[in-house]
């Protein structure tokens, strides 16, 4: 199959990540979650009018000051309301219910008290509704309070509460199974052996597809046997929504993922992306199940689920905004591709960190940018798009960034 591009790759992506469904959770476990269903306010907010301040609530005031206004009663937050008498005033606290036929709030620092009564100078008339937070003006009651397919965060789950919802429908968390190959792996603090590395891709990929909200599953890793290869495949894809290989993504002899996946009769949406790092990259179907392939090399493997994995894990969540939106952002220092001056038409993801110079976002690019660099992720915070018509990036040029915080990182 021939190299895609990498907006037409993550289009087909998208295209095959219909929501998976729905599940109730309470709001302690909704942070991250995406909304399944509208969230309308069943009652205004605030309910009544409220005062903004700690004072006195009054009418309108006749005549000219100063005005002495016996104090008749007291409005607190959770208590009852009290009659209001004309020309009197009522003490009130900051979000207390407005007695009806008071109009407005003066702040307890603007008057005198004396005795009984409060003393409101000459030049303090109260203007009407002065102080006091109107019913419904914050929220009215069956206002959209929140839209389907928005990634709820803490500000949206204070709100779900104020609606006095104790819990809110949200997408089915994808499973995820994570098949790492290869017969160099070893786990991390296990006795070195002559050529093997220890296994670090899947603690990158596991930690990201969690943070998405995913059930996440790191599988044991299979060597380069494509009978165990088939069976280890055959299982995951059993067992999970997403099955996302690392290692063997490629067309070499001991690549044997792709023949693995065609031998137990998936089918390819596309084996091969216009970009660099990641080139291997390939997604297929088998089943029910999205299979997405990721090249070995760290730094590809990082890249390519962010760029491919996350956005197919929010959007089978129903998330409204899964596909990941660049910003302009100018770079700090320069880049050529060693094409001899030429372009191959493959898109650059470059490493890079964010600074503020002068006030502005720049974004400084890594002096690492090697497929297998483990260490150009851990010190990035963003990645710039060098668009495969251009051959080199020069300090100052603005182009498209993803912030990897965004990006699930």
């Amino acid at each position: 199959m021939p190299l895609v591009p990498f907006e037409i790759a993550l289009d087909l992506t998208l295209a095959s990540a219909a929501p998976l469904g729905m599940e109730q959770v309470p709001l302690e476990r909704a942070d991250g979650r995406v909304l399944a269903e509208d969230v309308v306010a069943g009652r205004a907010m605030p309910e009544h009018d409220q005062s903004a301040m700690d004072g006195y609530a009054v009418a309108d005031l006749r005549g000219s000051g100063p005005w002495r206004l016996r104090v008749c009663g007291e409005s607190r937050a959770g208590g009852a309301v009290p009659k209001f008498e004309p020309d009197t005033a009522c003490r009130i606290f900051t979000g207390a219910a407005l007695p009806e036929g008071a109009n407005a709030v003066v702040m307890q620092e603007a008057v005198e008290r004396d005795g009984d009564a409060i003393v409101v100078a000459s030049d303090r008339r109260p203007r009407a509704r002065q102080n006091v937070r109107a019913r419904g003006e914050d929220l009215p009651e069956g206002k959209l309070a929140l839209t389907r397919g928005t990634r709820l965060a803490p500000a949206q789950l204070g709100l779900a509460a104020a609606l006095d919802r104790d819990s809110l429908a949200v997408g089915r968390a994808p499973r995820v199974a994570i098949l790492a190959t290869g017969d160099e792996l070893r786990a991390p603090g296990t006795p070195h052996r002559p050529g093997s590395i220890p296994e670090s891709n899947a603690f990158v990929l596991g930690a990201t597809a969690r943070r998405t909200a995913a059930s996440c599953e790191v599988l044991p890793f299979v060597g380069d046997s494509p009978d165990r290869l088939e069976r280890a495949l055959l299982e995951a894809c059993e067992r999970a929504d997403v099955v996302v290989t690392v290692g063997g993504a490629s067309v070499g002899d001991h690549d044997l993922v792709r023949p693995a996946l065609s031998s137990l009769g998936a089918e390819f949406v596309f084996a091969g992306v216009s970009m660099r790092p990641g080139k291997p990259t390939a997604f297929a179907r088998l089943g029910d199940t999205r299979v997405l392939c990721l090249p070995g090399n760290p730094a590809s493997a990082t890249l390519a689920f962010l760029l491919f994995g996350v956005p197919l894990l929010r959007a089978l969540q129903g998330d409204g905004h899964a596909r990941p939106r660049p910003e302009s952002m100018r770079v700090l220092g320069a880049y050529s591709r060693n094409l001899g001056g030429s372009c191959d038409g493959r898109d650059d993801f470059l490493r890079a960190r964010i600074e503020l110079v002068d006030g502005e976002p720049r974004a400084r690019l890594a002096s690492r940018q090697s497929s297998g660099a483990v260490t150009s992720f851990a010190e990035a915070d963003a990645l710039v798009l060098l668009s495969g018509v251009a051959s080199e990036v020069r300090d100052g040029d603005a182009l498209p960034t993803f912030r990897l915080q965004d990006l699930g990182a």
